[in-house]
């Protein structure tokens, strides 16, 4: 699995004119599945979003996760983060997983992190969606598991 992450005070998706989920301070996770990608991998990705200190303490060092500032994180699929655009002008997905693999391991991804207690939002899988945020700092961050 491969997750951008990027702190956020405030970030929202919607399809059509629908606002389908949105967050104040947080975490935007844009989640790609690859084909080898296993449950395991997104329980562990999601322990990691839960508990990454990269949000500001009061001395404003990264020193605090999303849970201790009693954020919420929006969890938008992104299949196009596996895009190969090596060659060619044309970007080539065959190191996405297709969809009947890859939605039930984001909705795992998903499930994990509200069971460690984070308040989650979603996109909604294989819509065209608008996503619009406000990064923080900007702090953004690339996260692979180890498949």
């Amino acid at each position: 699995m491969r997750a951008v992450l990027q702190r956020v005070s405030r970030a929202g998706v919607t399809v059509g004119d629908e606002v389908v989920g949105a967050v104040a301070a947080g975490w935007l996770v844009l989640l790609g599945v690859a084909p080898g990608d296993t449950q395991s991998d997104a329980d562990w990705l999601a322990d990691k979003v839960a508990h990454l200190r990269a949000f500001r303490d009061p001395d404003g060092k990264m020193n605090l996760s999303v849970l201790d500032i009693g954020g919420g994180v929006l969890a938008v699929s992104q299949f196009t983060l596996y895009g190969d655009c090596r060659k060619g002008r044309r970007p080539g997905f065959t190191t996405a997983a297709p969809p009947d693999v890859a939605e039930p391991l984001y909705e795992r991804f998903v499930t994990a992190l509200k069971a460690l207690g984070v308040p989650t939002q979603t996109g909604r899988f294989g819509a065209d969606m608008a996503v619009a945020l406000v990064n923080d700092g900007p702090v953004t961050f690339v996260i692979e598991t180890g498949t």
